[in-house]
């Protein structure tokens, strides 16, 4: 039952290398499935409603049920219940199943915080502690066989896509980042966009440099397809500035002459929050132009940050922008939100109160209970896109990640990864 690890990772590499993009998950699986002596193994990923697993199988005969097809590429989704699939991912945490004659191990498949899916693998014997600590950090070496091949098909996309997407829906996700989750020695953050039932423009982004965090949040002006084309505009200058090494000020006014000259939809505009954050002090820059104020949460306490008021990106082609600066505190979490969290009968959702309870939950998990909190109230379907993304801050390159709990050291106990 035992197996060197070396040589586990070593046949997964090699599997992988030799299956095509399509085949590579399957291909990997089948390796570890020999190594392990396995009855079956399997990979299931997470919709990109953050609300199910999907299992992915190709199939030559019609055996699965109620599961969507296209051809032979067959997707069965398994719905969050509470139940081990749901807490394995949430928590982090392998889950064994016993089972007559068998036992069951649910193993997360996760990167830098990105919950990516499971493994699932039924096993004839009872598992050891080295057992499943080897099947663990194999799947955490099977998020990078997922990463690596995602690029070249669009099979992964398609199971992840629990509903149907329209054009604006398309074009919104494309200006998404590719993860939603990152986590690393000085902070962790985690974005998440609940769509309206007519895309709503919003977005968020970010980018890691050596030692500086780079993020946004983004709503453009309408719905629809003009409003994803304004919001296309909106992020793409930014993201080209912020390329160029320019500042938030840069950025903005590059952004604001972009939108301003190129929209379609003649007085577009796009509302925003720029952030800056330098990795070795915690001192944070922030532009507001006519956004939601960014919410701190500290020792416990939610309020909203005071910054220079700017107008809107693209409202007026000569305005000047102002930004502000907040030193941020070891336990610190920054929270950003689009006004789809505020506005209508979200109104209704305690956004501060809901933010002080939640201290002690990952950020990937924060966003999630937030989203969830937002359809109980304003759902089951959005008048306005819903987008947050949550910012803890540990105090530095000092530390290793935590991979199931917040920033607040107060609050929270999670082990390091």
């Amino acid at each position: 039952m035992e197996s060197s690890q070396g040589q586990v990772l070593a046949g997964m590499l090699d599997a992988a290398e030799d299956a095509s993009p399509v085949d590579a998950v399957e291909a990997v699986t089948r390796e570890l499935g020999a190594a392990l002596a396995a009855h079956t193994v399997s990979f299931l990923i997470a919709d990109l409603g953050g609300r199910a697993l999907v299992r992915l199988a190709h199939v030559p005969f019609d055996d699965a049920g109620r599961a969507r097809r296209n051809g032979d590429e067959v997707a069965t989704v398994l719905p969050f219940d509470g139940g081990p699939a749901e807490q394995a991912l949430r928590s982090q945490t392998v889950q064994v199943l016993t089972q007559p004659d068998a036992w069951t191990v649910l193993a997360p498949v996760t990167d830098r915080g990105e919950a990516i899916g499971l493994l699932e693998m039924v096993l004839p014997v009872e598992p050891t502690g080295r057992t499943l600590e080897e099947i663990a950090r194999t799947a955490h070496a099977l998020a990078f066989v997922v990463i690596a091949n995602r690029r070249h098909t669009d099979l992964f996309e398609w199971g992840q896509r629990t509903t149907p997407f329209t054009l604006s829906a398309e074009i919104q996700r494309r200006l998404l980042p590719a993860s939603f989750t990152c986590e690393a020695s000085a902070f962790t953050l985690s974005g998440w966009l609940e769509p309206a039932a007519s895309i709503g423009g919003d977005t968020f982004d970010y980018s890691l440099g050596r030692d500086v965090l780079h993020f946004s949040v983004t709503d453009a002006m309408g719905h629809g397809v003009a409003s994803a084309l304004t919001a296309t505009l909106g992020v793409g200058s930014l993201r080209n500035t912020r390329r160029r090494a320019a500042g938030l000020v840069q950025q903005a006014d590059a952004a604001n002459a972009a939108v301003a000259e190129h929209t379609a939809v003649r007085g577009s505009y796009v509302t925003a929050v720029l952030g800056r954050l330098d990795l070795r002090t915690g001192v944070c820059a922030l532009l507001n132009a006519g956004h939601v104020p960014p919410l701190l949460v500290r020792g416990g306490d939610a309020q909203p940050l005071p910054l220079p008021r700017n107008f809107p990106l693209g409202m007026f082609t000569e305005a000047d922008y102002h930004q502000g600066e907040i030193t941020l505190q070891p336990g610190d979490r920054l929270v950003l939100v689009t006004d789809g969290m505020r506005e209508r009968t979200a109104a209704s959702l305690d956004l501060l109160a809901m933010l002080r309870s939640l201290g002690d939950l990952h950020p990937r998990e924060a966003v999630r209970a937030l989203a969830d909190a937002v359809l109980e109230v304003a759902g089951p379907t959005l008048a306005d896109d819903a987008t947050l993304l949550i910012l803890d801050w540990y105090g530095g390159h000092r530390r290793g990640r935590r991979t199931s709990a917040g920033a607040d050291p107060q609050r929270a106990s999670g082990a390091s990864d």
